[in-house]
């Protein structure tokens, strides 16, 4: 899985014909993807002002606004694809655009039903 991290409100700094490379950026690595038989999914989550955490306090469930955690970055979406090796999957992340604009990916495997990943 390719767990995209961004800085909130990067896009909105970025002009129209920039954020428009980006997306088209996106675009042509998606359909390369999908050509290849190397996308199994993927989405963009919705605003992180949008989050609620759930965590137990005081052996009761507590709701919060927000993330969890304090970052700079929140998770902003996933691409989750099917490559023969991981260097191919760190080649598919070190393209992705919004690595330019001071974003980051996560590689990491996704685990099998025999957990044998761990």
């Amino acid at each position: 899985m390719l767990m995209i991290y961004n800085r909130p409100g990067f896009l909105e700094e970025l002009t129209e014909q920039e954020r428009t490379a980006l997306f088209g950026e996106v675009e042509a690595i998606m359909t390369e993807l999908s050509e290849s038989g190397e996308l199994v999914g993927g989405a963009a989550l919705a605003d992180p002002s949008l989050t609620r955490t759930v965590a137990v306090r005081d052996g009761r469930p507590a709701v919060t606004d927000g993330p969890f955690l304090e970052a700079k970055e929140h998770f902003a979406g996933y691409v989750s694809v099917d490559c023969e090796t991981e260097e191919r999957a760190l080649e598919i992340a070190a393209r992705w655009p919004d690595v330019k604009y001071g974003g980051h990916l996560e590689v990491r495997a996704i685990m099998q039903d025999s957990g044998t990943e761990m």
